[in-house]
């Protein structure tokens, strides 16, 4: 899917209108919001129209159309503002850009070892799991000087949109072993690329460069199975 946030990052405010509207749920023309998906939290935010103003807690599919759901049972027609929680916001695109710095590295340095699951909290954390077997844990806790090597070092982020085919073709574009992105409408999958480092197919939101993110710990390792190893991050606020 391609949504507006991917075309306007930067944008955490908007004004827009309603197209439908339910008690408590609401379909706007567009929205800012990124609603979730691939082990990212959905944004938080706010909806304000003449005379009031509503809490957005969640998204909902309908129908192939993207409602956003209010925390109140209030029903809204006409103009309205969207608002995304900027700080909610900042954590997750740094930590979706520090998970990406980490699945580049253990893919380079692991036998080109697949993510099987992948999840961001809303407390400054993150986790990866990855297809591994008989793996010294040491190992992985090494990377974390060079994540936060990747992260001085303010690497551009950018992202480009390729046909699925072509993003097939080319081998570790398709990271994950058990999910991708699903493609837009017309057949592209978007790819995301830290300069010199990785390039991923993924469908979330990014920081513009490795440097907007605070320094990360690996906070624990844990052994998930025979083929499966958990590594979870977090950002180390000042």
């Amino acid at each position: 899917m391609r949504y507006f946030c991917h075309d306007h990052p930067d944008a955490l405010t908007l004004e827009t209108t309603v197209l439908d509207a339910r008690p408590g749920l609401v379909r706007l023309a567009e929205h800012p919001f990124y609603p979730g998906g691939g082990g990212q939290l959905p944004d938080r935010g706010v909806l304000r129209w003449n005379g009031g103003e509503a809490v957005v807690a969640g998204f909902e599919t309908i129908d192939d159309a993207t409602w956003i759901r209010l925390a109140e049972q209030v029903e809204i027609a006409g103009a309205v503002e969207a608002l995304v929680d900027p700080a909610f916001r900042r954590m997750m695109r740094a930590l979706h850009t520090d998970t990406h710095i980490l699945n580049a590295l253990v893919y380079r340095d692991f036998d080109g070892a697949l993510v099987t699951s992948a999840q961001m909290n809303d407390d400054n954390t993150a986790r990866l799991d990855f297809d591994l077997t008989q793996t010294d844990n040491d190992r992985l806790r090494a990377l974390e000087a060079e994540i936060n090597d990747v992260i001085r070092q303010n690497l551009p982020v950018t992202t480009v949109l390729m046909p699925r085919i072509e993003a097939e073709a080319q081998p570790g574009l398709l990271r994950s072993r058990s999910v991708a992105p699903p493609p837009s409408a017309d057949g592209l999958v978007r790819i995301v690329e830290i300069a010199g480092l990785d390039r991923q197919a993924c469908g979330g939101t990014h920081a513009a460069s490795t440097g907007e993110s605070p320094p990360i710990r690996i906070l624990k390792i844990d052994n998930k199975g025979k083929r499966n190893r958990r590594i979870k991050i977090g950002l180390v606020e000042a």
